[in-house]
């Protein structure tokens, strides 16, 4: 029996559309039930979020340890990518506590979870601040840490922002007591230090994205391929890697059979962009009204925060003649190592803009919902990576940037 600590939310989101009941916590103990693993859930239970979170445990037969709460939490998102609107509790409820062998922990916003455990993977969140897994009294024989650069650096403190990954781990290790951490990095993968040393394990790429609990998805794969299955980490974290994969694709979880049929394509990283070198996103759009001024400014914003620098014409140039506008925007285009390009309407600045890149070698995400195939055939034509998700087109965007 794995138990599983944490968080079980409502999370709603407008597009793609999206109502459930899941929480860090709820999908970790799906995931692990899906995997053939037992798993008890501990959580907060809601009068919003018990008929749920009970209706989850009978379909995917995980137990649930339910400690009655007055007020639910929700995560609302505008889509997969955006800041969620987060509802929170009104005060803080007193700490679950929580003794088994092996423990899946997540942080909560409610509160906080003491465990005692002999394996123990720790996940911190980093909704509501970063907690140190033993900072409440929790202990653990052996501890793994799965965390995003962000959490390890704000857990390591002032100091840290310029320390190289294996370093981030390293030091963790040792403040946190951890038999294993592991750095999530983006299109870089993932860094897995045990025994003194590190290796890394690609991320993998799909054609569609769905990013809402991908990180929850990774959590519990690794927990039960270390924990249950007794895998080695580096093994444990690719096939914690590859299970996200599936996620995000699928917006579900694979069984054993189908996790090991699974075999997408890793994230190619180029010599220079692990050196540290981002490459400059030229982000193609008409921004005529504020429904399209809200779409660029989103995807300005998303590949901004996942790293790469952007050149967009309304924020860099701005409205004006032809003769003011175009040669900035061409010098744009020329200087720019990719596009994204919202196509959707048909702008013929935007498709004047593809077709411009295009023409001069720089590769093309086309992000579009609503043309006909007449009207996208010469980019579908040109080789242009065509996306009719948002969220999808980002990481596209930065999976091409990341190769080149």
């Amino acid at each position: 029996m794995l138990a599983v600590v944490g968080g079980a939310y409502r999370e709603w989101c407008m597009r793609p559309l999206w109502d459930e009941v899941f929480g860090s916590a709820g999908r970790a103990a799906s995931a692990i039930a899906h995997l053939g693993g037992q798993a008890s859930l501990h959580c907060y239970s809601s009068p919003e979020t018990k008929d749920a979170l009970e209706a989850h445990g009978r379909f995917d037969e995980f137990d649930i340890v339910g400690t009655p709460a007055p007020q639910g939490v929700g995560f609302y998102y505008t889509h997969g990518l955006s800041r969620p609107s987060i509802r929170r509790p009104r005060e803080d409820l007193p700490p679950l506590s929580v003794k088994a062998e092996k423990v899946l922990r997540f942080g909560m916003l409610e509160s906080t979870a003491v465990v005692t455990a002999d394996y123990a993977v720790f996940d911190p969140q980093n909704a509501k601040g970063i907690e140190s897994f033993r900072h409440n009294g929790s202990t653990a024989n052996h501890l793994a840490l799965v965390l995003n650069r962000y959490e390890a650096r704000s857990l390591l403190g002032q100091g840290s922002e310029d320390l190289a990954p294996e370093d981030l781990a390293s030091q963790l290790a040792a403040r946190e007591l951890a038999e294993v951490v592991i750095i999530k990095m983006g299109p870089e993968g993932a860094m897995v230090w045990h025994a003194g040393t590190t290796q890394r394990v690609p991320a993998y790429q799909t054609p569609r994205v769905w990013k809402i609990g991908s990180g929850d998805q990774f959590a519990a794969n690794f927990a039960y391929a270390w924990m249950e299955e007794g895998r080695a980490p580096v093994e444990a974290a690719d096939r914690a890697s590859r299970a996200t994969a599936y996620y995000c694709e699928h917006r579900g979880f694979p069984s054993p059979a189908e996790l090991d049929a699974y075999r997408p394509e890793p994230v190619i990283v180029s010599e220079r962009f692990a050196s540290g070198y981002r490459p400059n996103v030229y982000l193609a759009g008409p921004f005529f009204t504020l429904g399209q001024l809200w779409v660029v400014d989103q995807a300005r914003q998303c590949l901004r925060d996942m790293g790469l620098d952007v050149f967009s014409p309304y924020h860099e140039v701005g409205p004006g003649p032809a003769e003011e506008v175009v040669p900035e925007d061409i010098d744009g285009i020329r200087a720019c190592d990719l596009m994204l390009a919202i196509v959707d309407g048909a702008d013929p600045g935007t498709v004047f803009e593809v077709g411009y890149a295009r023409m001069a070698g720089k590769p093309v995400v086309v992000y579009v919902e609503n043309e006909s195939a007449e009207n996208l055939k010469m980019m579908v034509g040109s080789d242009c990576f065509m996306c009719d998700d948002f969220v999808s087109a980002i990481y596209r965007t930065v999976w091409v940037a990341a190769e080149l």
